[in-house]
C-alpha cells in the first residue's frame, strides 16, 4: 500500500486522507468570522471575509516542502506524473535567486517523473486563452507532455497506467471560470477512478480575501464552471481539493487519495501578487484583481484589452461608446493571435487605477458597475440588447446562471437582484469552513 508520512510540524487533518495541513483552531476561526465577515451590499455582490494585510516576511509555497513531497512519494521511488505549467517554479519570488522549475527539481532529486500534464496555456505558458494545446515533448527534459486542454480535459486510465502518484502545482487566481480549478477536479476524479495518489502543492489565492458572484447552477456545469461554487470562491487550490473530496463532488461520489502541502506564513487577508504571471493575458497584479469583474465581457461585444499592453485592465468597443480612453487591439503571439475588434479603435475606460485600489483594499474587489454601464450605453446607442452578447450561452456559463443576462436584457440593475445570492454566498462560506487551511485575518504586527 502506498503510504505517506505526516510532516512533524503540520498535523494531519482529521477526515481528509493523508492531508498535510495547517490547522486553525475552530474557536479562533469562529471569532474571525464573526468580526471579519462584512457583506458588501448593492452592486458589489460580495462578502469580504478578511481585510487586506501584508505578510510579515516571505510566504513559503507548498512546493518548497520538498522533503515532505519526497517522503510522500515513497522516498522518491514512486513513478509520478506532474500537472504543471510555467508558474510551477521554486523561488521565483526571491531576488537574485534563479527560479527552478518543479519538474527539474524533482528529476534532480531522482524522482521517477514519467510525464507532464499541461493545462490551458500549455506547459510553458505560451498558448493563448482557449487555444488548443497539443501533446508533445518537453525539449529540456525529454519528458512527454500530454495536453489537458485539447482532445482530453481529464486524464484517461491509459495515461495514468504507468504512474502511482500525480503532483499538482499551478498558480490559480481564485475565479471559478479560470480553468485550472476545473483541471484540478478532473485530475482528482481520474486519480480516484484509477486508484492513484494526488499531491497538491498549495499556493496563495490573489482573491483569498473575499467571495463573490453568483453560485453556479446545476445545469450550467462546464469547463469554465465545473464546480458548484461562487464566481470568486476565496480558497486556495489545496483548500478546494479538500472541499472537492469532502463534499463528494467527484463523479459517483468517489474519494481521491489526497495530500495537500500547505503554504507557510500565509493568511487569506494577505495581498498576494504571483511572482510569475499565471497566464499570458494576466501579466499584472492589477489585471488579476480586475479579472473576476471583467471576464463576463469575454462573451460580449466589449473588448477587455486582449491584443494590447493592458489585457484585463481596459474595456471598450468600436463606435460611439463611453469613456475617454482609446485602444486598438492587435495580434500578439502567444497571447492574442486574433483579438476581438482586431485593428479597430475602441473607446472605453482604463481601469488600472481601479485595479490598484482593489489590491490595496480601498474598494470592493468585485463589482457589476462596469458591465451595467457598458450594456446601458450599448442599448442607448440603439444597438439592441441581445446583440450585446456575442455568445449568450457562453456568457451564462461564465456567470453560472442565465439570471445576470436576463436581468440586463429586462432593463434592471444586476446588483438589485442579489439578496438571495448574498444568502447563498453566506451559506457557501459556512460550507467551506472545515476545509480552510489558513487563518482568514492576519493580526497586525
Amino acid at each position: 500500500m502506498f503510504r505517506t508520512l505526516p510532516s512533524p510540524s503540520i498535523p494531519s487533518h482529521p477526515g481528509h486522507p493523508r492531508s498535510f495541513v495547517s490547522l486553525v483552531p475552530f474557536f479562533l476561526r469562529s471569532i474571525l468570522l464573526l468580526f471579519g465577515m462584512t457583506p458588501l451590499l448593492g452592486q458589489s455582490q460580495s462578502i469580504a471575509v478578511a481585510q487586506r494585510t501584508t505578510a510579515p516576511g516571505r510566504v513559503a509555497l507548498g512546493h518548497e516542502r520538498i522533503r515532505d513531497i519526497y517522503t510522500a512519494l515513497g522516498s522518491g521511488r514512486a513513478p509520478v506524473a506532474v500537472v504543471a505549467n510555467h508558474t510551477s517554479v521554486l523561488f521565483g519570488d526571491v531576488p537574485g535567486r534563479q527560479p527552478v522549475h518543479l519538474v527539474d527539481t524533482l528529476l534532480g532529486l531522482g524522482v521517477d517523473v514519467r510525464k507532464v500534464f499541461a493545462p490551458e496555456h500549455g506547459f510553458r505558458g505560451d498558448m493563448a486563452n482557449g487555444a488548443h494545446v497539443a501533446d508533445g515533448t518537453d525539449e529540456k527534459t525529454g519528458l512527454p507532455v500530454i495536453s489537458l486542454h485539447g482532445a482530453h480535459k481529464k486524464p484517461t486510465p491509459e495515461m495514468l497506467a504507468d504512474v502511482r502518484a500525480i503532483v499538482f502545482d499551478i498558480q490559480d487566481v481564485g475565479a471559478r471560470f479560470y480553468t485550472y480549478l476545473s483541471t484540478l477536479a478532473l485530475v482528482m476524479e481520474a486519480a480516484a477512478e484509477a486508484d492513484k495518489f494526488v499531491i497538491v502543492l498549495d499556493r496563495p489565492n490573489p482573491h483569498g480575501h473575499h467571495i463573490a458572484g453568483p453560485m453556479r447552477e446545476a445545469d450550467m456545469k462546464s469547463f469554465v464552471g465545473h464546480l458548484p461554487v461562487p464566481m470568486v470562491h476565496g480558497m486556495t487550490l489545496g483548500e478546494m481539493a479538500l472541499m472537492i473530496n469532502g463534499e463528494g463532488w467527484l463523479g459517483d461520489g468517489v474519494q481521491c487519495d489526497l495530500a495537500v502541502m500547505a503554504c507557510r506564513n500565509y493568511a487569506h487577508s494577505d495581498r498576494w501578487d504571483p511572482p510569475v504571471a499565471p497566464s499570458p493575458n494576466l501579466p499584472t497584479a492589477e489585471a488579476i484583481a480586475l479579472y473576476p469583474s471583467l471576464c463576463l465581457f469575454e462573451a460580449t461585444a466589449v473588448s477587455v484589452g486582449r491584443g494590447t499592453t493592458q489585457p484585463f485592465e481596459v474595456i471598450g468597443y468600436p463606435g460611439h461608446g463611453i469613456g475617454d480612453f482609446s485602444f486598438t487591439p492587435m495580434p500578439v503571439e502567444g497571447a492574442a493571435p486574433h483579438p476581438k475588434h482586431e485593428g479597430q479603435a475602441c473607446t472605453g475606460f482604463d481601469l488600472h487605477a481601479a485595479g490598484t485600489a482593489a489590491l490595496n483594499g480601498e474598494v470592493p474587489s468585485f463589482q457589476w458597475e462596469w458591465l451595467e454601464d457598458m450594456f446601458g450605453q450599448w442599448v442607448a446607442e440603439g444597438r439592441g440588447a441581445e446583440a450585446f452578447f456575442s455568445s449568450p450561452g457562453f456568457f451564462d456559463k461564465l456567470a453560472g446562471t442565465p439570471a445576470v443576462r436576463e436581468q440586463l436584457v429586462a432593463g434592471g440593475e444586476v446588483g438589485s437582484v442579489w439578496s438571495e445570492a448574498l444568502e447563498a454566498l453566506e451559506a457557501f462560506d459556512k460550507q467551506r469552513q472545515p476545509y480552510l487551511l489558513y487563518p482568514m485575518q492576519r493580526n497586525s504586527p
